[in-house]
Order: C-alpha cells, then structure tokens, then sequence
C-alpha cells in the first residue's frame, strides 16, 4: 500500500515523498481513511509508529478548502487546534503540520509555556488556521483574548494519557467548552485507561477505535538489558558501557532535575561530550541541547521524564534508564525514543537492588522477563540475589528450603516432634532465635548481681509497686510550673 492509495491529494503525497516516506505505518494505514471520511477517532498505539502523520495528513487535506494566500487575519481563523502535553512534543507536531503543508497554503503555529507570549500574540493576529498549543498557554491566550476557538472543525488530543499523568485534564475539559460542538475529535494514546475512556466519552460521538498494537505493547524491535549494579557504582558503570560503544549517540534517563544536571556534569569530567534537558531549563536551552543532539554534535543527553515523549530522532541506537522509572508505563515511553520506524533499537537499564521492584512491575507490565547481565568488577549489592529475587540470567532464585524435623523413632504411636512456634502475621515467628517470645507480654530482664548496687530507676520502682519519686518541677518555659 501506498499513501496515494490512501486517497491523499498530490500536493500531500508530494510532501511525504520529500520527507522520504513511501509505505504508510499500520496506524497510518487505518487511521487516515477513517479522519478523511469526518468520523470521530480514538486511535492507540505504541509510541513510534508515526500516529502524528496518522493525523496530520487527513487533517490537511480536510482543511485544504480553506486554503487562501490573503493577507486578511479575517480569513485565516483557526480551524484545526492541537493539544500537546509538552513543549518538545507540541514542536514536534508542528514540524510535522509544516512538513506536509509546505505545498498547500495553510497558516499554522505553535504556542507553549516558557517564552515570552508577545511574539505568539502577534503571530495569532495574523491569522492562523492550525494551532498546536500545551494546554496552559493556550488558555492564557483565552484569558488574554488573542485567539479565538468559536470557528474549530477538528480537534486532536495527542498523548492523552501523558495529558492525564500532568493532571492537564480539568484545563482539558475547560477548553472543551469553548469548541463549537459540531466538530471532529481526534484522541490519540500510547496507552489507554478508564480515566482516559471517561475523558473519551466527553470529547468524541461514536468514536471509531483504532488499535494496531496491544496495550503497552513495547516495539519488537527493541533489544531490553539489565545490569544489576550496585548504586554507587551506577555512575562508573555508565562511563563503562559508553566507552565500548564510541559513536553510538545515548539517551540516558534519570528521576530528578538535580541528578539529571549532575550526571550530564560527571560524563563531561569523564571525556563523553554529554549534555542535560530537564523542565528548569530555559526554552532556547532546551531547543538548542535538543538540536545539538539530533544532528549529532552532542553524543549523550541526560533527561528526565520531559523527553519521554516529543523527541523524535530517526536512529537513536540506545536509551539508557540510569534509574528505572516510578510508572511501569513510563518505561515504554522512555524506551519508545529508540527502535522507531521499524529500525533496530537497544534498551539497557542499570538496576540497584532498591529499584527490583520497579523492575518487576515493568516485566509485568510488558509480559517479558528482562535478561540481567553483570558486567564484571560492578557487582550489585548482595541483596540483589536474595531467595526469591531474579538470578544473573533472568531466572528467580529458588527459595532456601526449610530443613524438615527429623521424626523420633517408635513407630505409629511414637511422640510427635516439638511443633515449631507458628509464624507472626507479616512473616515474622513468635520466637526469636535469642529465645524471645514475642506472644507473651514483655517482662524485664532481673539485674545481674554485678548491678545489684546500682540504684534503681524509675521504671524498675513501678513495676516492683515501689512509690513514684516526687516529680521535679519543669521549668515554665517547657510547659511546666508557673512562677510564684
């Protein structure tokens, strides 16, 4: 199948053919005939599959009657809006509507937080037709009345569920009520949830849903790693597998803003030109890091969860989780910036023994066990091979079995062995192995003959039914008597 087959206009086809595109994604496949047609989408799939051309080309070609080179703001109103999470995706969006437009005459921007709202002011009262925004600037933009929304024909929610996880959904449901209610929507998901679906329900009539791939499904052409490792060893351990892959360009994720500018610091020290992206980070820092590390000047970008979503490099061979992710989800996000477009991909996660847990709600997630190597001389803590815990091969270590009592002879009636005290609640046994029963009140130990001289405390004077000692008084100003 082609994209001519698809029944996209020459001008269309033209741009795709440019951007060196010839043979349509699954997600393209299904999605573009159905937008074309007018009908509302709820469209899933996993990240970097191209569901942004899925979109972007029908909402073209829908909007292409409007077409007009006049100079008149009057007949430029926006037509399209499409709402992003994050001011790397919403400019990714947007590269993409100027990508396939270049050949129909369609006026488009891009408004988000953290620059100055003067220069986007001035470029929404020239008219525009499509307008890509994070909700929280446009809806300053409204506050402010430089735009108006009374004219919308489609919508599209992008990344709904990275919308959810930001709590974008009230300002989500604010600027639902300032579209016209005749229109089309478009929700587009790598993942979806019951929140989502409610949210779904709100913004889309009879829906068509379409998903070319299973929930939280990761792309097969992923190769997934562990490296057990201690955490103070996490750092060397990186500079390590960075050295044995020269040329090969890394995206490493960390949790916090602070780590992510220390780490990016440490690799620098270390000869590996890297650099860091987080939200503290002004715009034209974040923009020039992003385009120093897509043309290839810059070989590692340290990031947090900001670049999980809306950074789009066509071969990125490696995404390093230098710390496993909160969300199980968000794992799928992060490694989805690798392994695009049906290229091949390599996913490695440098795990300590505090974060197992984490890793075991990601292989639940992905329904996979992930294989854990050791890289020799960065051993992870002992703990990490604990009964129970996984193997260095992926396996789970089997648990210690427990010796079995040793039967007394005699036959049938012979006496039974001493039964062993019954485990607490929570796993803990009744008896101590120093013989202390937790199932009986506590008693003080007697004092050893040696302290016999030793005077008694105040404790000791209670529980022999000894008279308390006068209390002494307590100076006012920690609560005690008041002045005479």
């Amino acid at each position: 199948m082609s994209f001519a087959d698809l029944g996209l206009h020459p001008e269309l086809q033209r741009a795709v053919a440019e951007a060196g595109y010839t043979t349509p994604t699954p997600i393209q496949a299904q999605a573009i005939p159905v937008v074309l047609s007018g009908a509302d989408v709820m469209g899933g799939a996993q990240t970097g599959t191209g569901k942004t051309a899925g979109f972007t080309l029908p909402l073209l070609q829908r909007l292409a009657r409007h077409a007009s080179t006049s100079t008149s703001p009057a007949r430029h109103p926006v037509r399209a809006l499409i709402l992003a999470p994050t001011r790397e995706l919403a400019m990714q969006v947007f590269e993409s509507v100027r990508t396939y437009s270049k050949y129909i005459p369609l006026r488009s921007t891009c408004i988000y937080g953290g620059v100055d709202m003067k220069p986007q002011m001035q470029e929404l009262r020239t008219g525009v037709e499509i307008v890509v925004a994070t909700p929280g600037r446009l809806l300053d933009h409204v506050q402010q009345k430089t735009i108006s929304l009374n004219q919308v024909e489609i919508l599209v929610l992008d990344e709904a569920d990275r919308m959810l996880d930001m709590g974008f959904i009230p300002d989500i449901r604010r600027i639902l009520e300032l579209l016209p209610a005749a229109r089309q929507s478009l929700l587009f998901s790598a993942t979806f949830s019951d929140e989502i679906k409610k949210l779904a329900d709100q913004m889309l009539k009879n829906p068509q849903l379409i998903e070319v791939a299973r929930r939280n499904m990761v792309s097969e052409t992923i190769t997934h790693r562990v490296h057990p490792v201690s955490a103070g060893m996490k750092r060397n351990l990186l500079v390590h597998i960075l050295r044995h892959q020269p040329d090969a360009q890394s995206l490493v994720f960390v949790d916090t803003k602070l780590a992510c500018g220390r780490l990016a610091h440490f690799l620098e020290r270390h000869g590996v030109a890297a650099d860091a992206i987080h939200g503290d980070k002004g715009q034209a820092q974040r923009t020039e890091t992003l385009e120093a590390f897509k043309s290839g000047k810059l070989r590692v970008l340290v990031a947090t969860d900001v670049a999980a979503r809306g950074l789009d490099i066509d071969d990125l061979p490696y995404v390093i989780n230098f710390e496993l992710p909160h969300t199980a989800e968000d794992y799928v996000h992060r490694i989805g910036r690798t392994g695009r477009a049906g290229r091949q991909g390599n996913a490695v996660s440098l795990v300590c023994a505090e974060e197992k847990h984490r890793l075991a709600e990601i292989e639940k997630l992905i329904k996979r066990e992930i294989p854990q190597e050791v890289v020799p001389g960065f051993d992870p803590e002992p703990e990490f091979f604990e009964a129970g815990s996984r193997g260095k091969h992926g396996r789970r270590a089997p648990a210690a079995k427990a010796a079995e009592p040793a039967h007394e002879p005699g036959g049938r009636n012979a006496r039974p062995p001493a039964a062993k005290p019954e485990p607490r609640r929570g796993g803990r046994p009744s008896v101590a192995p120093d013989g202390f029963d937790y199932s009986k009140p506590y008693e003080p130990a007697q004092p050893a003959a040696t302290e016999s001289s030793a005077p008694p405390t105040a404790e000791t004077e209670f529980r022999a039914g000894a008279p308390r000692r006068q209390a002494r008084p307590i100076a006012v100003l920690l609560g005690g008597l008041g002045r005479k």
